[in-house]
């Protein structure tokens, strides 16, 4: 089956380089759709120049709009059977996709999480209070929904991609990630987990997220809960 890698994309010049490389290293059948999301520090003409007029490498390029904007923009360019969302960091790891997409190659699966928090992978030892606030998040998530899920705020999942195209997201920011995990479980999608390592950056190293984003997070829950 062929995969698409949609990778959202902000000022990451010093990572997209070297994320391109792991993901083009798998032996997989894919294709790269990257986004730059109106970066300011070349990362859109480093990819220019890695993909080297390859034809499956897609660059779009677009003025800044946040995780959610990034992703809707890469989705009607892929042209795989299975969709991986994949951050332009090193968080994560893009030997751990073949795992993370065998459910759905199986036919068991719709939508496949991968969990920094299930054990089993390499974990950064990162921030406390946003270790706590994933774990309300989950817990919140399972509350309204009836499921078990252990990290629905991680940024590595997997889609059958007829799927991915019929959730209808409207988010820009990293509202994104309750957006989709909601819009799934509300559906009652076959939805899986498996761990995966997570390369966790500090704020000095890039990372963007912030506890905003958590309270944000709530909202887009119980919005999709109560209206859809």
């Amino acid at each position: 089956m062929r995969v698409s890698f949609l990778v959202p994309a902000y000022n990451e010049s010093a990572t997209i380089i070297e994320i391109l490389d792991r993901v083009d290293d798998l032996d997989l059948e894919k294709q790269i759709v990257v986004v730059d999301d109106g970066s300011t520090d070349g990362t859109g003409d480093l990819v220019e120049s890695w993909r080297a007029n390859r034809d499956d490498v897609v660059l779009v390029r677009q003025q800044n709009g946040g995780k959610g904007a990034a992703v809707r923009a890469a989705i009607p360019h892929a042209d795989g059977d299975i969709a991986v969302i994949q951050d332009a960091d090193l968080e994560y790891d893009p030997a751990d996709v073949p795992a993370l997409i065998e459910p759905i190659e199986r036919g068991s699966a719709d939508v496949v999480y991968g969990s920094r928090l299930s054990g089993g992978k390499p974990q950064r030892a990162y921030f406390f209070w946003h270790l706590v606030g994933n774990k309300f998040l989950s817990l919140l998530t399972n509350i309204l929904f009836n499921t078990t899920l252990s990290d629905m705020e991680t940024g590595y999942k997997a889609f059958r991609i007829e799927v991915l195209r019929s959730l209808d997201l409207k988010q820009n920011g990293f509202g994104i990630e309750p957006e989709i995990t909601a819009k799934v479980c509300k559906r009652k999608l076959r939805v899986y987990e498996l761990p995966i390592a997570y390369y966790g950056r500090t704020y000095a190293e890039g990372k963007k997220i912030t506890w905003r984003d958590g309270f944000k997070a709530i909202r887009v829950l119980l919005s999709v809960r109560l209206f859809g």
